[in-house]
């Protein structure tokens, strides 16, 4: 079957002009879908008005081609499918699965990020704002040796205000935005291998703690190689493999100097904004997928792969089957990415559906490293 295809920017317009049934037409369809993704595109629309009828071979292709375009952070929309498609659908429970439009110009259309642009413009806000605030109260800091400026008339240095302590705390709020903004701009462009959740915060609690290192340091070089040999025992001699445990070591380590050095209030309040940033840092991370190792055993000599890929486009797990082992049963392996908070047990249920799927085991086990 010839899919007749139109670009549309980066995007591409699929029209399969029968139906999308075993036997050819549906295997022919996803082999086509598959190339597409694998020549960079990543946006598609398949126009269904041409497909009068579609099976379980039909159902596979679409679902892999919505699971293949997740995974690329892409897209895969469906336009015009007739009542009879619609039903097969529903019947699987992929209707409100895939995006589905009755016209071809509303599934053309980018929608805006609102999203990632309001994080975006609050964070450049926040950064903005409290830098001018920096600004207008750079003429109340002390000077570059520590020593507040002296009072009218001369004699000994000024004491420190009262609003010292918050100006300082400004200064991680400040490093923390920065942290924030940069992580995220930086994890947009590793998909391919994103960074660990861990590894995203440690980057921000690190610029926290620069910044309170120096707030610690000021004028005293005594200070500065204190903390440098602290870090370089905290480097080299503990064995701790998640850098955020380290990084949370260090800011303890300034805590308790700040507190040495007679800096009551940087450490009261520092103490208090690291807990509270820790709280907020575990409710706005970015929850990274699981990934699992599923065999699923078929009941017999043939494997019910629309329900199994079915059961996985309803629940958001992309998969990509690994091996297929043909013995007294028939299994396939495939390797998941699911919610960190998917239960493995309730998908189990789902795909053996007690019995009517032909599904007779579901084994999960995490992957190796070399898979």
């Amino acid at each position: 079957m010839a899919v007749p295809t139109k670009v549309t920017g980066d995007g591409l317009i699929l029209s399969p002009r029968e139906a999308l049934v075993a036997g050819g037409p549906a295997e022919e369809f996803e082999s086509r879908v598959q190339e597409l993704f694998k020549a960079g595109y990543r946006h598609l629309v398949t126009d269904l008005r041409g497909v009068t009828q579609i099976d379980s071979a039909g159902i596979r292709a679409l679902v892999r081609g919505l699971t293949s375009a997740q995974r690329l952070r892409g897209s895969f929309k469906l336009v015009a499918p007739s009542p009879e498609v619609l039903a097969v659908l529903r019947v699987a429970q992929l209707d409100s699965v895939f995006s589905v439009f009755e016209q071809i110009e509303p599934a053309l259309a980018k929608r805006w990020p609102w999203r990632n642009i309001g994080v975006f413009a609050g964070g450049a806000l926040l950064v903005g704002g409290l830098a001018l605030l920096g600004s207008w109260v750079a003429p109340l800091l002390p000077t570059e040796s520590g020593q507040w400026l002296p009072a009218a008339g001369g004699g000994a240095p000024a004491p420190p205000p009262f609003w010292q302590p918050f100006v300082e705390l400004g200064k991680l709020v400040l490093a923390a935005a920065i942290g924030v903004i940069v992580t995220t701009v930086h994890r947009r462009y590793r998909i391919e291998r994103p960074q660990t959740q861990s590894m995203e915060q440690a980057q921000v609690l690190l610029c926290v703690s620069g910044a309170m290192m120096m707030i610690i340091i000021g004028g005293s070089v005594a200070r500065a190689f204190g903390i440098a040999g602290a870090a370089s025992i905290i480097r080299f001699r503990t064995p701790v493999e998640d850098p955020k445990d380290i990084t949370i070591l260090f800011l303890l380590m300034g805590l308790g100097m700040s507190a040495g050095v007679g800096s009551f209030a940087v450490a009261g309040l520092g103490t208090m904004f690291l807990c509270l940033f820790l709280v907020v840092l575990n409710h706005i991370g970015t929850r990274r997928p699981r990934a699992m190792m599923v065999e699923v055993e078929a009941d017999g000599r043939e494997f019910p792969t629309a329900h199994v890929q079915s059961v996985f486009a309803r629940n958001h797990v992309i998969f990509e089957p690994r091996e297929v082992s043909q013995g007294k049963e028939l299994s396939v392996r495939y390797y998941t990415l699911l919610d960190a908070d998917q239960s493995l047990e309730n998908l189990s249920e789902q795909l053996m559906d007690e019995g009517k799927a032909h599904v007779k085991s579901v084994s999960w086990e995490l992957p190796k490293k070399s898979e």
